[in-house]
């Protein structure tokens, strides 16, 4: 019973966290009992830090990148604040000052193929890894050192940590070649597997971190560009989107996500051990507070009301429909 538990929680739970890894059948790999086990228990971690703790989400974002020495050179002094912050390399490095900046420039320039101080293409990419407020700002910048070394490896790279606002981020500034000649081209699916390894290193340092993706946690709502947080921006543009997401592919991802929430709260409420099924209850109530089933509701309750013989719905009110003759009142020509 519990082997046929947890062999369902890693097929439907490696669905709803891990959804970017695409396996064929002749590559699956055969899982021994023991590892499934083992995967079940980590899988059953981030379902608790999921829909019980709430753990935060870490944020890794392209910000763009230097199209050329100029523009990269002009990166490299915005994160470390003209030299006043510390500037990481990826041999470990640590300086500081002007001298410093314009050293790490030269060496960016001419190590492996010249970059040009305008190229048509990206030369260099600036990664911001963040965590929410109060997050302890040294570990930040040590999980991110530690992402760095995985991800990053086989590229030059220099690391800033900004702790002036709110909350703690690293910038990363990496050379788009590496040293083996190959470029970075960061795709969706490496968005997703760097978010995962940065909170991977958060959580190796006993801070809570979660990397789920948005269908998982069932949100619809759209962020803001950044061109929508400036002051008029709803005035001046004539774009106009709306609030919460939709169209097929977002109806896809969360009915897929759905439906693997479905599974495991089926599995883990068939489980004999409590643990499990109190984790199963806190499943339904995680779930039932998603953007995604509060518009569901939503929607069933506007259809309901629509079926409704003789009834209509109008600013919120319940009107009684009548028929025309009955709206002209009585005949008084008699």
């Amino acid at each position: 019973m519990s082997s046929t538990i947890d062999g369902l929680l890693v097929q439907w739970g490696d669905r709803l966290f891990y959804p970017s890894i695409r396996m064929t059948a002749s590559r699956t790999p055969v899982l021994t009992d023991a590892a499934v086990r083992q995967r079940a228990q980590v899988l059953r971690q981030r379902i608790r830090a999921t829909v019980e703790s709430r753990a935060p989400q870490v944020m890794v974002k392209v910000t763009g990148g230097g199209r050329g020495m100029s523009a990269i050179a002009a990166h490299l002094r915005y994160i470390a604040k003209s030299g006043r912050l510390l500037i990481e390399d990826d041999r470990g490095a640590v300086r500081e000052g002007r001298e410093a900046l314009r050293a790490i420039a030269d060496q960016w320039r001419l190590g492996g193929t010249r970059i040009p101080e305008v190229s048509e293409r990206r030369e260099a990419f600036n990664i911001m890894l963040s965590m929410p407020t109060g997050t302890d700002a040294r570990v930040v910048r040590q999980a991110a050192r530690e992402f760095a070394k995985a991800e990053l490896a086989n590229h030059r790279y220099v690391l800033v940590l900004h702790t002036h606002q709110a909350n703690p981020h690293v910038h990363i500034s990496v050379r788009a070649e590496g040293r083996d000649g190959k470029r970075l081209n960061p795709r969706k699916e490496d968005l997703h597997r760097w978010r995962e390894t940065f909170a991977e290193k958060l959580r190796g340092w006993g801070i809570e971190a979660e990397a789920s993706s948005q269908a998982t946690r069932g949100v619809s709502r759209r962020s803001l560009r950044g061109w929508e947080r400036q002051p008029g921006a709803a005035t001046r543009s004539s774009k106009k989107r709306g609030e919460h997401k939709s169209g097929p592919a977002f109806g896809a991802t969360r009915s897929s996500a759905l439906q693997a929430w479905a599974e495991i709260t089926k599995a883990l409420a068939a489980s004999p051990d409590p643990a499990d099924r109190k984790l199963s209850k806190s499943i339904v109530d995680f779930v039932m507070q998603t953007d995604v089933a509060r518009a569901a509701q939503r929607h069933r309750a506007a259809q309901r009301q629509a079926e409704l013989p003789g009834m209509n719905i109008d600013r919120g009110r319940t009107v009684q429909r009548v028929s025309p003759e009955r709206s002209r009142g009585p005949d008084m020509s008699r």
